[in-house]
């Protein structure tokens, strides 16, 4: 089973990947990355860690891979 992220593991590689923290409502975030497509992710804050099938949608919604996210 592979590792689970915490939320702000996630946050600081989406910063990285050129995502910028838009707002929050409750305990979800909202990051942006403007582009063609821009794309926009949700991300629950303040976790731990982030369950694997909750990784995976934060994964499609910024349009990354696995690798691409660990690297």
């Amino acid at each position: 089973m592979s590792k689970l992220f915490s939320s702000s593991e996630i946050i600081k590689v989406l910063q990285k990947k050129g995502f910028v923290y838009i707002s929050q409502k409750g305990s979800h975030a909202k990051f942006r990355k403007i582009g063609n497509p821009v794309l926009t992710v949700i991300v629950p804050a303040g976790k731990k860690e982030i369950p694997l099938g909750t990784f995976k949608s934060i994964l499609r919604q910024a349009g990354l891979t696995e690798d691409e996210f660990r690297n």
